[in-house]
């Protein structure tokens, strides 16, 4: 038995239900308005007819239209339908004369008269030229829009593989970078306060475990990513001193949206990686409002520079350009991202707006 999938079922019941209303309507409306006693080779030559036009229907739609004219060979298409038409109409022809329907229908309209064989209407002709016309055209209409559905379809699949698999690459950019930077900064706590180390050590963790498991998915929940923040930021003022001011504020989600994970961590290594001096006062500004199904993330932070020889230094701002590309691929017209600098204040500064519906 076969087993068809209610897709293909459906197809099928259209099918069968759009032929029985074109059979109805083109081939037995106008013939039961005659109010006359049709003879049966009337039905039979009409029978065979709707038969050859399914048949032409289905050889154009499923071979000729794909296996010919959407080859490019558009003078073969128009040639064999040419001379498609000359036959459908020659072989109507021999079937009213080899079924006699001429002499019967006279009989069955003038039973008084008779039959003296006439010309054949060319009128009847142009009615089965036109039907003919209609199924090829119907049939290539049909094959032209799935063939580009099925085009359609493999574009999007081959597209959602290609943001599959550089989402993957710019997530295993991530990874390194992160890690990079946060064993640097626990390596010098080492030389300063091992306690602080530990702590770090158990912060960095649970961010791993983090990193690890809901990384590998495509979202996670918003309260996930906003304590993974939250460990950031408490890790990164381990190492801090006096000279430097943190003006935080993070709200706590009140529903477990998705996003998609360690979105914002790039955003926050810059302001600790460029806004903060051994030497000179600074401020870290991060703010993260969540409204409804909105975030608002938005950072400031002054600018120092970075030491030429240091590996921060020759990291050349990864995380930040592949954040961008993270964000044109997972939210396409549902962010903003704007950033720049203040010559005047001598300030870095971002705001990121993500609507997470």
């Amino acid at each position: 038995m076969i087993n068809l999938s209610p897709k293909r079922r459906v197809s099928i019941l259209v099918h069968i239900l759009g032929w029985s209303m074109l059979c109805t309507v083109l081939l037995l409306l106008s013939p039961l308005s005659w109010r006359v006693d049709i003879p049966m080779e009337f039905w039979i030559r009409q029978l065979f007819m709707a038969i050859l036009l399914v048949v032409i229907f289905y050889i154009n739609m499923l071979w000729f239209v794909p296996n010919v004219l959407l080859k490019g060979k558009h003078a073969v298409f128009i040639l064999t339908v040419s001379l498609g038409c000359v036959l459908f109409v020659g072989v109507l022809i021999y079937t009213d004369f080899f079924l006699h329907l001429p002499e019967l229908m006279h009989k069955a309209f003038n039973p008084d008269e008779p039959y003296v064989p006439k010309p054949r209407r060319i009128s009847g002709d142009i009615f089965n030229i036109m039907l003919y016309l209609m199924t090829i055209g119907i049939s290539t209409s049909v094959a032209s829009v799935q063939k580009w559905q099925k085009d359609e379809a493999l574009r999007r699949e081959l597209d959602q593989q290609r943001i599959n698999t550089e989402l993957s690459y710019l997530k295993a950019q991530i990874n390194p970078h992160f890690f990079f930077n946060t064993l640097n900064n626990i390596y010098a706590l080492t030389n300063l306060d091992v306690k602080k180390a530990q702590e770090a050590l158990l912060k960095l963790s649970r961010m791993m475990r983090y990193v690890l498991y809901e990384n590998q998915k495509n979202e996670t929940l918003l309260s996930r990513e906003v304590s993974f923040v939250n460990d950031y930021i408490e890790l990164m003022k381990m190492r801090l001193t006096d000279k430097v001011t943190l003006n935080i504020s993070i709200d706590d989600p009140k529903d477990d949206l998705a996003v998609a994970p360690m979105l914002l961590l790039p955003f926050l290594e810059n302001c600790f990686k460029h806004g903060v001096s051994s030497q000179e006062p600074s401020e870290i500004f991060i703010k993260l409002e969540i409204m409804g199904s909105t975030v608002f993330f938005e950072t400031r932070n002054h600018i120092f520079p970075v030491n030429k020889d240091s590996p921060e230094a020759k990291e050349n701002g990864i995380g930040l350009v592949n954040t961008q590309r993270r964000l044109s691929l997972l939210y396409p017209n549902k962010h903003r991202l704007k950033f720049g600098k203040d010559e005047s204040k001598q300030e870095y500064w971002v705001n990121l707006t993500i609507n997470l519906e």
